[in-house]
Protein backbone atom coordinates (compact mmCIF):
# COMPACT_ATOMS: atom_id res chain seq x y z
CA UNK A 1 0.00 0.00 0.00
CA UNK A 2 0.94 3.65 -0.80
CA UNK A 3 1.60 6.17 2.34
CA UNK A 4 -0.90 8.10 2.75
CA UNK A 5 -0.36 9.53 6.35
CA UNK A 6 2.23 13.09 6.84
CA UNK A 7 4.28 13.61 8.92
CA UNK A 8 2.53 16.15 11.07
CA UNK A 9 -0.60 13.61 11.03
CA UNK A 10 1.76 10.79 11.92
CA UNK A 11 3.26 12.35 15.02
CA UNK A 12 0.10 13.01 16.12
CA UNK A 13 -1.48 9.58 15.39
CA UNK A 14 1.57 7.91 17.84
CA UNK A 15 1.45 10.30 20.53
CA UNK A 16 -2.66 9.82 21.06
CA UNK A 17 -2.03 5.81 20.49
CA UNK A 18 0.73 5.86 22.88
CA UNK A 19 -1.56 8.35 25.33
CA UNK A 20 -4.59 6.21 25.56
CA UNK A 21 -2.67 3.09 25.59
CA UNK A 22 -1.18 4.26 28.29
CA UNK A 23 -4.20 6.00 30.34
CA UNK A 24 -5.89 2.61 29.83
CA UNK A 25 -2.83 0.75 31.27
CA UNK A 26 -2.65 3.00 34.13
CA UNK A 27 -6.92 2.71 35.20
CA UNK A 28 -7.61 6.34 33.93
CA UNK A 29 -9.92 5.26 31.45
CA UNK A 30 -11.86 2.14 30.64
CA UNK A 31 -10.90 -0.46 28.59
CA UNK A 32 -11.95 1.35 25.25
CA UNK A 33 -8.66 3.28 25.73
CA UNK A 34 -7.59 -0.08 23.62
CA UNK A 35 -8.47 2.22 20.78
CA UNK A 36 -5.37 3.93 21.04
CA UNK A 37 -3.66 0.60 19.17
CA UNK A 38 -5.57 2.11 16.40
CA UNK A 39 -3.59 5.06 15.38
CA UNK A 40 -0.94 3.98 16.80
CA UNK A 41 -0.48 1.17 14.63
CA UNK A 42 -1.59 3.45 11.09
CA UNK A 43 1.18 6.17 12.47
CA UNK A 44 3.83 3.67 12.56
CA UNK A 45 2.84 1.66 9.18
CA UNK A 46 2.07 5.32 7.72
CA UNK A 47 -0.91 4.12 6.07
CA UNK A 48 -4.68 4.48 7.06
CA UNK A 49 -7.31 2.54 5.41
CA UNK A 50 -9.88 4.92 5.71
CA UNK A 51 -7.91 7.51 3.93
CA UNK A 52 -7.52 4.71 1.27
CA UNK A 53 -11.29 4.74 0.89
CA UNK A 54 -11.86 8.57 1.14
CA UNK A 55 -8.54 9.02 -1.60
CA UNK A 56 -7.22 11.30 1.11
CA UNK A 57 -3.75 11.53 1.79
CA UNK A 58 -1.66 13.92 4.47
CA UNK A 59 1.50 13.35 2.52
CA UNK A 60 3.19 16.42 1.20
CA UNK A 61 3.33 16.06 -2.82
CA UNK A 62 6.56 15.91 -4.04
CA UNK A 63 7.40 18.60 -7.03
CA UNK A 64 9.16 17.43 -10.44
Amino acid sequence: MKANVGSIDRVLRIVLGIALIALTLAGTIGAWGWIGVLPLATGLIKVCPLYSLLGMSTCATQKS
